[in-house]
């Protein structure tokens, strides 16, 4: 691409926002377009920083490492809602730890005293843990010092986007019917937000591939708790049955949380696909279009890689 030319992101999530930072910031005029800003399964994540079931591992690898030296840079300046908490990532059946949690710092086995009932193996770590609705609202403020700017509207095809010599593609789930593209498939996730009772680390069990997650991420004065995985599911109405569920499963592991006050809930659907989508494609318009989309529950992990990754295809075409 040549200065000057102007570049529409479409969509307002941790992808969508990331990306338009990273370009505008390398000196391309950016025009945001999206429905909701910031995206609303962006909002509802924990977040935490771990790669989360995604492919291809190779490219999965590069980009959360980048995301990590990032995230761990943001950590210094508290106003961007990320810091690095210690915690204990534990397993009810003795799994092996995942690879990217063993080059983390302060990673170890856990004493067997330091696990809570029911567990037989676990490994403390300290990674960036993200307080989202504070984290977009930064980006959303980087973006706009770099002279970027955002378009509330709701687009029925990449066609209605209006004048742009390229259109960058971070519509997540939306590019199911936008595209549209078959092959991705909604995982509905829901978090409760509590006050919190004095947490200062995180805890997450490895739960495999069950809809049923547990974890308890502690931002400041609340504590986000997690959570479910329901695949093909999409609807953002809260269940209040899976809320009370969630909340039962996290004082099972850590009691003070039974009587911690329920803030809110948050519900997005994870955008999923058998492989992350970065790369280029032509429209019959003559207009090419650069994907970003289908991290599922990795987005944040893999956002400054995915980014700089739509950067680098950027320039090249």
């Amino acid at each position: 691409m040549t200065a000057g030319e102007r570049v529409v992101v479409v969509g307002a999530g941790v992808t969508g926002l990331t990306t338009a930072v990273v370009l505008a910031e390398a000196g391309v005029s950016v025009h945001v377009i999206a429905e909701q800003v910031p995206g609303v399964t962006s909002l509802a994540a924990g977040a935490m920083w771990g790669p989360y079931l995604v492919e291809p591992k190779d490219k999965v690898d590069q980009w959360g490492q980048r995301s990590l030296e990032v995230f761990r840079k943001l950590a210094e300046d508290p106003s961007t809602g990320v810091r690095l908490t210690s915690g204990i990532e534990a397993s009810r059946t003795a799994e092996e730890p995942p690879d990217w949690a063993t080059t983390l710092p302060g990673f170890r086995p856990c004493e067997p005293t330091e696990l809570p009932a029911g567990f037989s193996a676990g490994y403390r770590f300290t990674v960036p843990l993200i307080d989202m609705p504070t984290y977009l609202g930064y980006l959303l403020r980087r973006f706009d010092a770099a002279g970027g700017t955002v378009e509330r509207r709701r687009l029925a095809s990449l066609a209605d986007v209006g004048p742009a010599s390229t259109i960058v593609n971070c519509t997540g789930l939306g590019s199911k019917d936008l595209l549209p593209d078959p092959g991705l498939r909604p995982i509905r996730g829901q978090h409760v937000v509590v006050t919190n009772p004095g947490l200062t680390e995180f805890f997450s069990e490895d739960t495999g591939l069950s809809p049923d997650l547990l974890c308890f991420y502690p931002h400041g004065d609340t504590v986000v708790l997690g959570g479910t995985a329901i695949d093909g599911e999409g609807g953002l109405a809260p269940d209040d049955k899976a809320a009370t569920d969630i909340l039962t499963r996290c004082a099972e592991v850590e009691p003070r949380l039974a009587n911690a006050r329920v803030l809110e809930h948050r519900i997005g659907a994870r955008p999923t696909r058998a492989t992350i989508r970065v790369e280029t494609e032509q429209q019959k318009t003559g207009t090419a279009v650069v994907h970003n989309y289908g991290h599922g529950g990795a987005g944040v992990t893999l956002s400054w890689g995915c980014a700089e990754e739509t950067l680098r295809v950027l320039a090249n075409n």
